[in-house]
């Protein structure tokens, strides 16, 4: 679904200006929105993940692993589709909350595409650097969006993430750097960093963030980690162009509305990632070989 039409309907629980300001910036955040109730069951299923994560020794495709991980010191980056691994994840991310905010922003038929959970650890949670992320996982419109659930409250000093308003409607970058190595970073020199918008909020807010829209994020250096779920949706009509790097048999499930019979074509093109079919090592893996 293309942005005219998605601004014709009716919003369903964010404001006709909150709708207005994802449309015209790329990101919006919407202030404890999720309740405690729902926090404390994600918070108790995210407890297990990282007691079962002391067992792991390297990353692998579900744990992306902090550097000084070890069994008695679990430190972790990323859980890969954390609804695969615990039902309370998915409970979430198909409830209504979740698919009506989606909705919003994305047209009235919602289908789920991918999530992650990123702890963004305390005393050193690795920085992310600028980019976009439909490259990463194209699709014949630019309607995906991505709602990040702040677990806990987020200050500035654990590494929020930041946004560049309004870059979603303007150009594309290349996430391949001159060697056509896959890097996933844009050069801060391209950027007008003066347009840097930072997200902080309290626990049980959620920001929604344009696909299209340049973000990152800076070390956490407080003592307290930052988790944050991340869920990614597009309009029902809205079809993927290449294999889902972080693939759940999830996948494809239309979480509200209706399933779609014609898809949506955007003109304007999408630059596309490796081949993601033989496995997907995670973003920071790419952007560490870039900054060598």
């Amino acid at each position: 679904m293309l942005d005219d039409q998605i601004r014709l309907e009716k919003p369903l629980l964010i404001t006709s200006g909150q709708k207005e300001e994802y449309l015209e910036d790329g990101a919006v955040l919407i202030e404890s929105i999720v309740s405690e109730t729902w926090l404390k069951k994600i918070r108790r299923a995210s407890d297990e993940i990282i007691e079962r994560s002391r067992k792991i020794e390297e990353s692998n495709s579900q744990y992306i692993l902090e550097e000084g991980h070890s069994k008695n010191s679990p430190r972790l980056k990323r859980l890969s589709s954390p609804v695969d691994h615990h039902s309370t994840f998915w409970d979430f991310i198909s409830n209504e909350i979740s698919s009506q905010l989606a909705a919003d922003v994305v047209g009235p038929n919602v289908k789920y595409h991918h999530s992650k959970l990123n702890y963004k650890w305390a005393n050193g949670g690795t920085k992310f650097d600028w980019h976009q992320d439909i490259q990463s996982w194209p699709h014949t419109d630019y309607s995906p969006v991505t709602l990040a659930l702040f677990l806990n409250d987020c200050t500035s000093n654990q590494g929020p993430l930041l946004t560049i308003k309004g870059s979603h409607r303007g150009p594309l970058f290349s996430m391949y750097d001159e060697n056509e190595n896959w890097v996933l970073s844009i050069p801060e020199a391209e950027l007008d960093l003066s347009l840097t918008k930072k997200h902080t909020g309290p626990a049980g807010s959620v920001l929604l963030l344009n696909c299209r829209t340049i973000h990152g994020s800076e070390p956490n250096n407080s003592n307290q980690s930052r988790p944050m779920l991340l869920s990614v949706y597009s309009s029902a009509d809205s079809i993927p162009y290449t294999h889902n790097p972080i693939p759940s048999p999830y996948a494809g499930t239309i979480v509200q509305g209706k399933s779609a019979t014609w898809a949506s074509h955007d003109p304007r093109p999408c630059q596309l990632p490796p081949d993601w079919s033989t496995g997907y090592v995670g973003p920071w893996v790419h952007q560490d070989k870039e900054r060598q």
